[in-house]
């Protein structure tokens, strides 16, 4: 590396013990130098977590947190006891490789307005493909729905080098994300009340609206588990995407957008529960029910967030938003990869 900056792994762990043995050997290998210190944040656990690092895994630094905070607030939490010029936010179970830090450190230090920075994240347990969470980078369609090159909706490609440029993306995944530590403060950090799923693409979008950069880094390859906490289909992961995409877009919306886009956003919502009731999904349909009845019961609080992040915004239109349906290209038109969506971010 061009100079020696300070550089922190903070794995945040929840019940993790039985994926320590997998992943932390990988992380130890390839992140050992004088200026990077690799820590590991138990969430409250009730398992043996602590006791397995600290008798298998001297070399690393605990934090222990009274109680499960979740993703967000447990990485806030975890942050605050920590010194760094740069943080890396590092799931529990993924698995990275040689010379997987080095690249994006150099992104940084090249340009000041950069952020965060996501490697590729490839399938832990089908290395040729991408991974659901993240892949080869994310974006939103104009109605806040996510989706990344690599994985659309519930499409994912093989890894064939299609996607090996570093490139402007809209969010980086919190499942490996690189952030710069000065930035992560100024914004406030993750929004707590997300308790997981979406808030680093909430943190991403307050970042983008400072005016800061999110890029993509294809020569770090790390790989991903995924699904350990929550099922990709389970209702508790439906509820809490459904509930912190609306957390987000009223949030940060630009004013001229808001009301058209949030309120046709409500509407697809409401498609999306007749879909799960006519397949007789019950449980899918209450976890969508119970997201808009969250937020309606939170709007005191999101009507104070909104006013507070819009006082701040210096960037309103960002080129990294796709200004079609995301769901309309997948399901009517039938495009399920990212190349067939015509879409070409700039910086």
């Amino acid at each position: 590396m061009a100079k020696p900056t300070k550089i922190a792994i903070v794995i945040l762990s929840w019940n993790g013990e039985k994926l320590f043995d997998n992943f932390l050997p990988s992380v130890i290998q390839y992140s050992t130098a004088d200026n990077i210190d690799i820590i590991v944040a138990d969430n409250g656990s009730v398992d043996k977590s602590v006791e397995h690092v600290s008798r298998f895994y001297p070399s690393i630094r605990i934090i222990e947190l009274r109680e499960n905070y979740g993703f967000a607030e447990g990485y806030n939490q975890a942050l605050k006891q920590v010194e760094a010029e740069y943080f890396i936010l590092l799931n529990s179970d993924v698995k990275v490789t040689e010379n997987w830090i080095e690249p994006c450190i150099k992104q940084f230090e090249a340009d000041e307005k950069i952020a965060a920075i996501q490697p590729k994240i490839l399938s832990y347990n089908k290395p040729d493909k991408f991974e659901y969470a993240g892949a080869a980078g994310g974006f939103i369609d104009k109605f806040g729905y996510p989706f990344c090159r690599g994985r659309i909706l519930n499409r994912i490609e093989d890894d064939h080098g299609q996607y090996d440029k570093p490139s402007p993306i809209f969010w980086a995944t919190g499942a490996c994300m690189f952030v710069r530590a000065s930035a992560f403060k100024t914004v406030g950090g993750l929004d707590g009340d997300f308790w997981a799923h979406m808030e680093e693409i909430d943190l991403c979008w307050r970042l983008k609206n400072q005016g800061y950069k999110i890029v993509y880094e294809p020569k770090s390859v790390v790989y991903h588990l995924g699904g350990g906490t929550l099922s990709y289909g389970s209702p508790k992961k439906i509820y809490l995407n459904f509930r912190n995409n609306l957390f987000m877009l009223f949030k940060n919306l630009p004013r001229q957008q808001f009301t058209r886009i949030f309120f046709l956003r409500m509407v697809l919502d409401g498609v999306a529960a007749v879909k799960f009731i006519v397949g007789f999904n019950y449980r899918e349909f209450w976890a969508v029910l119970k997201a808009h009845f969250v937020f309606y019961k939170n709007l005191a609080i999101l009507i104070r967030k909104r006013k507070q992040a819009q006082k701040i915004v210096i960037v309103k239109n960002h080129p990294e938003v796709y200004s079609k349906s995301i769901m309309w290209k997948f399901f009517i038109q039938k495009k399920r990869k990212f190349s067939e969506l015509n879409f070409m971010p700039n910086n």
